[in-house]
């Protein structure tokens, strides 16, 4: 067995025990939960150790909860409060560039969904950090079994990834508050409808950190419509028999697909995090679909709507993307062309110089 073949079925046994627990004890918004352990359970490189892990889990919940400070700022001086998340967001993907990768994502999210929680029931605060929680220690617990049952062989020493230089890492975070914030303010009008459309943009603005502008919109539009279309083949298979145990089980074949090609068990030509953002954007997508079911609503118009608005901010991620690199580009440009100008000259003087010392 393969280093990638553990790592999809990890991925796999990780989604089917936060599916069986989040549903099974009915927990509030219980699709956060799957998400949190599919971002732990997609991190590249060694699993994490389980005491780290779930003092991770305290720490993380601890620093969610303190994001119910932010609620009366954004009530009584919204613009403040507003700049300031700005400020935050910006500072935590700043940070992220020395390989932050899943903490990264998950303080994006955070951040980002506490405030808008927060304004719309001071109670789901506390429910959503428990939630979070719960998330990453699924997917921390399910990383050691699986590491202790099916220890992967030794590798190499790698050397260290090569962090991006000052003005790359401010650009980059740059790309992503950019992304996150319109929705950030969209969902403080309506905290209900948009709160799922942050998860989904805080894993976009993440993803977006890495894409190139050519390829942004084949890499995040792409992934949004893969997510929605791995979301109705599960609708569709779940709607043959209606179970928890159905839902667990597609669930996880939904990730076993989307694992193998994440891992390099089956080649592809999208990129890791083509796949993890698909199965992320599924996830988003089922829960609030099954709520609406068992509250009576229409699922086909929610859903609809849904993955409407989600391709709409991919387009707007791309489109950030793209405005921001040429932005760059003709920022760079005329300093490049004022060294090639200079050149010719300065070639010239040294003629003349040695012209004159000859003569």
């Amino acid at each position: 067995m393969t280093r990638g073949d553990k790592a999809s079925l990890r991925l796999t046994l990780g989604l089917g025990l936060a599916t069986a627990l989040a549903y099974g004890l009915a927990l509030k918004l219980p699709f956060v939960v799957c998400v949190m352990a599919v971002l732990v359970l997609c991190k590249p490189g060694p699993p994490m150790p389980l005491v780290k892990g779930i003092v991770t889990a305290v720490i993380l919940a601890a620093l969610i909860a303190a994001g119910v400070l932010m609620v009366p700022l954004l009530e009584h001086y919204a613009l403040a409060g507003v700049l300031l998340t700005g400020v935050v967001l910006h500072a935590v993907f700043r940070a992220g560039q020395a390989g932050g990768g899943a903490l990264t994502a998950l303080l994006v999210i955070s951040f980002a969904m506490m405030p808008v929680a927060g304004v719309a029931e001071q109670s789901l605060v506390a429910v959503l950090s428990a939630t979070l929680a719960v998330g990453l220690g699924v997917g921390t617990l399910v990383s050691a079994m699986s590491s202790a049952l099916f220890p992967d062989p030794p590798q190499p020493a790698r050397a260290p990834a090569q962090r991006a230089d000052a003005p790359s890492a401010h650009w980059i975070a740059l790309r992503g508050t950019l992304i996150v914030m319109p929705v950030f303010v969209l969902a403080l009008t309506n905290p209900s409808f948009y709160l799922a459309a942050i998860m989904k943009t805080a894993t976009l603005a993440q993803q977006a950190g890495d894409a190139q502008a050519g390829a942004a919109s084949r890499e995040l539009v792409g992934s949004t419509l893969m997510g929605a279309f791995i979301g109705m083949a599960v609708w569709a298979g779940l709607s043959l028999w209606p179970s928890l145990w159905m839902l667990t089980l597609w669930l996880m074949a939904a990730a076993l697909w989307t694992g193998s090609a994440m891992f390099g068990v089956r080649r592809t030509r999208f990129r890791p995090s083509f796949w993890s953002n698909a199965l992320v954007t599924a996830l988003i997508l089922l829960g609030p679909a099954i709520e609406d079911s068992a509250s009576g609503k229409s699922v086909l118009e929610g859903s609809v709507m849904r993955v409407c608005l989600f391709v709409g901010v991919a387009f707007y991620a791309s489109a950030t993307v793209w405005v921001l690199e040429r932005w760059r580009g003709r920022a760079l440009r005329p300093a490049s062309q004022a060294d090639v100008q200079l050149a010719p000259h300065e070639q010239g003087d040294e003629d003349g110089r040695s012209h004159t010392s000859a003569t």
